[in-house]
């Protein structure tokens, strides 16, 4: 499974992209995108992904 950023909420910010421990995040049209092939949710490396974590919009990203 991997997650997604719900083009319509996010309002660019980036605060994803640097915590992404897979570099899954990366800008495309004026907002992020999650590259689903390098996406593991941080399983394994964290409790919770981190870019739901920092994202300061709620619901923003999700599971795909």
């Amino acid at each position: 499974m991997s997650m997604k950023i719900i083009a319509s909420t996010c309002t660019a910010c980036s605060a994803c992209e640097p915590e992404c421990p897979n570099v899954a995040i990366r800008e495309k049209g004026g907002v992020y995108v999650i590259d689903p092939k390098k996406c593991t949710e941080c399983e394994g490396q964290f409790d919770e992904p981190q870019c739901v974590a920092v994202c300061p919009v709620d619901g923003c990203i999700v599971k795909a």
